[in-house]
């Protein structure tokens, strides 16, 4: 079930609110298979009047790759497949913005990436996660190539124009991974996931948007994906409201466990304005002194 927290603001068509579909969807052993499930997923998300609809992490083959060489790349699909064509395709003919997550051709090693499609079916962002689980360990992704840097665009929506960025699953647990979006301006943070949202982590995305002032919406696979229980949730980063005593929940929603298209509502206009009043993110940095956290060689636990 879903645990809506919808707070009450200005009557329905004075605010920009832009509706995200949280595809919190079980995936099958093809990417051919998760393209017909994705398919009709964002037409049903269309339906639900989604503007934006975001997949889990990897869904071209579920977050399940292999780790031999050979079928790793014949499990790596290049942007010019079928399977990422599609999904360019039907952007334009849902009018939605689409962001898909895919295992990516690319070397000298595949890439965990993701690409948005504005409703116009153009790619505006690629990107690829910067910081992979290479722990060591024989099913982690020491197997594949990080990306190369954080990027934010306008996306141009049927509800208006608004800046985002993405962050993939294990990116969201390093605070400059957020901290760099906010410098680019993101407003709305989207991440792919495919772990355990459990409450510490769950925690953590509040606080990412609470400290950059950025909402930020996450969409995981539901339980009994391996290792995975679902709660999407979307996160508006606006603490508090004019003439309201003390602070407000900024959980928008949050999915539960089970399998589903759960659309998340983002008032848009209300995060801008609580953005210009507030005094977090920008006003008070003090960047010449924190230039130890670009540096190497430091302690490690």
């Amino acid at each position: 079930m879903i645990k809506s927290k919808l707070q009450i603001g200005k009557k329905d068509g004075e605010n920009m609110k832009l509706k995200i579909a949280l595809m919190q969807l079980l995936p099958v052993d093809s990417a051919e298979k998760n393209l017909e499930i994705g398919i009709e997923a964002c037409k049903a998300a269309k339906d639900k009047g989604a503007d934006i609809a975001l997949f889990p992490e990897m869904w071209s083959v579920g977050y399940r790759f292999s780790h031999d060489t050979e079928e790793l790349a014949k499990q790596a699909l290049a942007l010019d497949s079928r399977f990422v064509k599609r999904f360019s395709e039907l952007a334009r003919e849902l009018d939605m913005a689409i962001a898909v997550t895919l295992l990516e051709k690319h070397a000298p090693k595949p890439r965990n990436t993701v690409c948005l499609f504005d409703r116009r079916g153009d790619l505006k962002i690629r990107y690829s996660k910067v910081h992979i689980c290479d722990f060591g360990e024989e099913d982690d992704e020491g197997v594949l190539d990080a990306g190369e840097g954080f990027f934010t665009e306008d996306l141009d929506t049927k509800q208006g124009v608004i800046r985002v960025g993405f962050m993939i699953c294990y990116d969201r647990e390093f605070p400059e991974s957020a901290r760099v979006l906010m410098l680019k301006g993101a407003e709305l943070v989207l991440v792919p996931n495919a772990c355990p949202m459990e409450m510490n982590r769950l925690a953590q995305l509040r606080g990412r948007a609470f400290e950059n002032m950025f909402a930020i919406a996450t969409c995981n696979y539901p339980a009994p994906h391996p290792d995975c229980n679902g709660h999407s949730t979307l996160f508006d980063g606006v603490i508090y409201l004019p003439g309201e005593p003390g602070s407000r929940d900024t959980c928008v929603c949050e999915a539960g466990e089970e399998a589903g298209i759960y659309i998340a509502e983002l008032d848009v206009d209300r995060l801008r304005s609580y953005r210009k009043r507030e005094v977090w993110g920008l006003r008070n940095r003090r960047p010449e002194l924190y230039g130890v956290l670009a540096e190497e060689g430091h302690r490690t636990f």
